[in-house]
This record gives structure tokens, sequence and C-alpha cells, in this order.
């Protein structure tokens, strides 16, 4: 069968193209993708072309499906996994296959599986490494942002701390202790913070920083301090743009101490220095930012290193165990990434937007694969809606849940957005 999707061909060199998928194998699945919402690390996979180190293959001989944060649903099963998987199930997947050691993974590194097409065959490897995960949700676009969540889900587990005299690494955030989340109100910064107060080890106090003051009123109107102290927590929301010494600032916010956990949310090596200042004895330095620059780099304190045991830690992604955990949770209720998202579009807005992508404001930027739409922010409907009615439906239900993405509006979409 043919299906619709975009390939990479090499840098910035993305096509939306309809071709063959090949006869489906007895130990593969054919499935249909309904949503995907596009990451940064796409970006940087049309910025590397070849040079990406998940890319299997040249390019040009082998051109692969982008997009790795999907929802949909499964059509067909070949033999091997009939007793596992069913035709109608819904389905998101864990990219971060780790098949034999290798880095390959859906998005970058295979020519008929990516979340962003129409339709996909899903390898034997997937299933044999238990990434293909059922998802019980009522909206796909939730099942999209699994993925994402789970990256923030295992940074949170990545972090750790010792106790004097003792080697054993405690893993997690420091259970009551200070958490600050440096240019956190972006999309995964927004997900920081949720999972902070939602999470299963609770910190005292989270301080949230950003330079942009709208950005940090729309987080502190989807995640207000009110919330977090119901839970035991202080929630904090700081702008640091005009402050003359931002961690001696910062440290009185947070009772003249210095703080167990500093994440850092964009790859600015002033805020990485910042954040290596505002680390406490045993504290635990997370760069989350993920740079495009491979020689980045920054000055860290070694002294503190050795005397006050500072450490630092990195994740990209998170494991299968992490995309579980963000799948429950947002079915018990206890996440809400649709604050993640701030746009959407179709199938046919996914090339210019990827290589865009840090050009264009706002946070995730969510597809839906067989719609022809052009990619328009969420805040936008209501102006599009005076000509467009399409878009002033959209406005009214967004507009009835924070402004907000949602179930509805979901439901809204698919069955009134042409077809690609």
């Amino acid at each position: 069968m043919k299906t619709k999707a975009v390939r990479i061909h090499g840098v910035n060199d993305l096509r939306l193209e309809e071709f063959d998928l090949p006869p489906l194998g007895d130990d593969e699945i054919l499935a249909r993708i309904v949503s995907d919402s596009i990451c940064m690390s796409s970006h940087k996979l049309a910025m590397q072309g070849d040079r990406h180190k998940r890319v299997r293959a040249p390019l040009e001989q082998q051109p692969v499906i982008i997009g790795h944060e999907f929802c949909g649903e499964i059509v067909e099963v070949g033999k091997k996994w009939a007793h596992r998987f069913q035709p109608g199930m819904r389905f998101a997947i864990q990219p971060a296959l780790n098949y034999q050691g290798t880095l390959w993974a859906p998005g970058y590194s295979y020519p008929y599986i990516g979340g962003d097409a129409t339709w996909i065959v899903i390898p034997n490897e997937v299933m044999e490494m238990d990434c293909l995960l059922e998802y019980k949700g009522d909206a796909f676009f939730m099942g999209s942002l699994a993925e994402p969540v789970s990256c923030i889900v295992g940074a949170y587990h990545a972090q750790y701390h010792t106790s004097p005299g003792s080697y054993v690494h405690e893993m997690g955030i420091r259970e009551g202790g200070s958490l600050a989340l440096l240019a956190s109100v972006g999309p995964m910064g927004l997900g920081a913070i949720d999972y902070a107060i939602n999470g299963s080890r609770k910190p005292a106090r989270v301080v949230v920083t950003d330079i942009d003051q709208a950005r940090l009123d729309r987080a502190r109107t989807l995640i207000p301090p009110e919330s977090a102290r119901k839970k035991g927590i202080e929630l904090v929301y700081v702008n640091t743009r005009d402050m003359a010494d931002p961690v001696a600032a910062l440290r009185e916010i947070n009772g003249g101490a210095l703080f167990d956990d500093v994440f850092v949310f964009a790859p600015v090596r002033s805020l990485v220095e910042m954040a290596d200042r505002l680390l406490g004895h045993d504290g635990c330095l997370n760069f989350f930012a993920g740079p495009t620059d491979p020689e980045f780099s920054a000055q860290f304190n070694f002294y503190n290193v050795h005397y006050e045991s500072h450490h630092l830690v990195g994740t990209s992604g998170g494991n299968t165990d992490d995309m579980r955990e963000s799948l429950e949770m947002m079915a018990k209720g206890l996440l809400r990434p649709e604050a993640m998202i701030t746009h959407v579009g179709g199938l046919n807005a996914v090339a210019e937007t990827t290589i865009n992508l840090d050009r264009i404001p706002g946070g995730k930027k969510l597809i839906y694969t067989h719609k022809k739409l052009d990619l328009v922010a969420i805040a936008d409907f209501a102006e599009r809606g005076r000509t467009d009615p399409f878009y002033a439906d959209l406005a009214e239900i967004t507009a009835r849940h924070q402004g907000l993405w949602c179930k509805e509006a979901e439901d809204y979409l698919l069955a009134h957005a042409p077809e690609i």
C-alpha cells in the first residue's frame, strides 16, 4: 500500500512524498499514524543530515521518515506478534530502541517508520525491544506527548545524591529539598514544573526562572503556585533578565541557601555557569538542553566537585519505563502536557516547520498526519476564524479549555479538516 510521508534526503532536504510500503513481514506490524509532535531533535537531524549519530545509512541512498513523537492505531499484525497486539489497538513508541547496541531509532534511521507519515511498517526490533506500547487514552495527541514527557521523567530519575560517608547513590531529586529550573517556561520546562509537583519525589521548594515575562505569566497561569502549595511545595516564578546578581537573588529566595538540584533548559554558557554557582553541597546539575553545536562547552568549578561533591548529569530521551510512567500518569490525569502545545498543523506543514523550528516562537508543534493544514498558533485561531469557520470553531473550543489543545478540539479537527 502507499503512504505519504516526510523524508529527509540530506541537510535541510525534507520532502513530502508518496511511495509504496513493502509487503508486511510475519514479524512486522502495519499501523496508521494519527498525530506526531515535532521535536527540536528532528530540527537537529535536518541541520546535520548524514552527520547525525542516529542515521544508519547515507540519506541519499536511503532517505528516512522523520518524526518520533507519534501516536496511532495498529491496522495489521504479522503472525509472530499476533499474541500480543491486535488491530485497532492504539499505541505510542519509545524511539530509543537500544537495539544490539545501536542508536537506531524511528524518526531517524528507518525508511518505513517515522511519525510524519500516514501509514508505517513497524519493524521487528521495535517489538523485540518492548518499545511498542499500548496507549489507553482517548486523545491521540496525548499519546504523541508521551515521548517528550518521558524525557522529562528520565531526567528526574537520572538525578542522584549521596549521604555523608557513603558512596551509595540515591537516585532522583532530593526529597524535601530545593530545586531550581532555569530557563524553564518553554514546552519542556512546563512539563518539568508539572512533574516536579506531581512526581513521586517532591521537593520543598521549586524556583522557576526565565527572562521572558510573557512566558513566565503563561506558566504561572497554567501551573499556579496555589496548585503546588496544595501538594506541600512552594513554587516561585522569577524573571532574572534585569538582575545584577541573579545567583544572589535566587539564593535569597531560597532562604539564603544554595540548591540541591538545578536543571538547565537552554544551551547557553552563562546559564550553565550560573547553575554551577547555584549548587549546594552534594548538588546535582542536570544539563537538559540539547545543544546543536558539538563544541558547546562551559566552565565548571572543579574545586567544588572535589570538596563540595558537585556532580553533573545529562540525559537524551527517556527509556521504556519512563514512557510507561508518562502514559500511566497522563491516563490518571496527574500530568497536563497539553500546555506544551502552541501550534497545530497538517502533514504538508512538517518540512518547513522542522527546518525553521528554532525560529518559530511558542511550544510544541502538533501535526495531524492525514490532514492538510497550515501550521497555525492556537492563539491565532480567533483571528483566522474571522474568515474561516473551521478556525472560528476551534477558537471557541480551545477558549473553553484555558486556550489549550484538548480532545474536543482534536475530535473536531479529525472530523472537519481536509485530508492530505
